[in-house]
């Protein structure tokens, strides 16, 4: 049974390949070399085609265009408002670059489809009532719906996290570097060039919009929206504010430096206070067993000689 569908799943697989490249991609390519012949140019397109071909990789020029036009069969079957909710995640994750919605939401539907093979493989190797089967298969389904989203939210989190630990880092050098008598734009280059993280790459990202031609503020909300990170939000906020009114910018970056400090020592105590709630569940489960092992068990054992004498 096993061997049955996965022959089917690769023949279906390779069935909606080849549909893709028989009545998309050869018929256009045809097409466009017949007008050229046409109108007299074909040798000299032929010749400049081959050659771009004998540059272009193998990969790009055959297997890309396959995986391209097989990521749009699949989005068709993807629900209509869910591609802007993959494109913000993956921006948050900071894999927009390596990413597309497209090949996510692909990605995606194929893991579906396998949680629901997985469910009909166990449903017909050993049969369970309908309901118990039912079930089964829409949990399958859940799983393989939910668990892309969760690796991307995990990568979210994480994300998060480490540009919340490198923000108050970033601001004492950039404090530090503007009383040295550096400009904001100077010294934000020379830290980017120096150092590396999360939010380095964002900095970077907000300068290179800001040289095509961005206002510098509104790249910089394009970073806060990229990263949704309180503190980020904060010091994107007293910046702006600080080029509008045209008050000194190191003493607004000492304050933002020493605010965020205290942040994040609050931060500390707070997950310091949780600390012995957390314990609770692992002293319950493996230590005060051990314990009572260690302690109680051969007073039990003395007890259970003494009796049976």
């Amino acid at each position: 049974m096993v061997l049955l569908i996965s022959l089917l799943v690769a023949f279906l697989i390779f069935s909606i390949l080849y549909y893709i490249i028989k009545t998309r991609v050869l018929p256009g390519n045809q097409v466009h070399q017949r007008l050229k012949d046409l109108q007299g140019t074909g040798d000299r397109v032929t010749r400049t085609h081959a050659e771009e071909l004998a540059k272009t990789p193998f990969l790009d020029r055959t297997i890309v265009p396959m995986l391209r036009n097989f990521e749009k069969f699949m989005v068709r079957f993807a629900p209509s408002g869910i591609h802007h909710t993959v494109e913000t995640k993956l921006q948050l994750a900071g894999l927009s670059e390596k990413w597309s919605a497209n090949g996510f939401i692909t990605i995606w539907l194929i893991c579906i489809g396998l949680f629901f093979l997985i469910g009909y493989i166990m449903i017909t190797r050993r049969p369970m009532p309908y309901i118990q089967s039912v079930l089964l298969y829409w949990m399958c389904v859940a799983v393989g719906a939910l668990l892309p989203f969760s690796m991307v939210n995990t990568r979210i989190r994480k994300r998060q996290k480490a540009i919340e630990k490198q923000l108050p880092e970033v601001l004492d050098l950039l404090s530090v570097s503007v009383q040295a008598g550096l400009s904001f734009d100077g010294a934000l280059r020379k830290i980017t060039d120096r150092t590396i993280g999360p939010l380095i790459d964002e900095f970077k990202r907000m300068q290179q919009d800001v040289r095509m031609g961005a206002p510098k503020a509104r790249a910089m909300q394009a970073m806060g929206k990229r990263c949704d990170v309180d503190d980020l939000y904060l010091f994107i906020t007293a910046v702006n504010q600080a080029e509008r009114l045209g008050t000194s910018m190191g003493k607004t970056l000492v304050n933002q430096a020493d605010n965020m400090r205290e942040r994040r020592r609050q931060k500390a105590k707070a997950e310091a206070l949780k600390a012995p709630i957390k314990m609770v569940f692992p002293l319950i489960l493996f230590i005060f067993p051990a314990i009572f092992v260690v302690t109680l068990l051969p007073a039990v054992l003395s007890i259970v000689q003494t009796v049976s004498k």
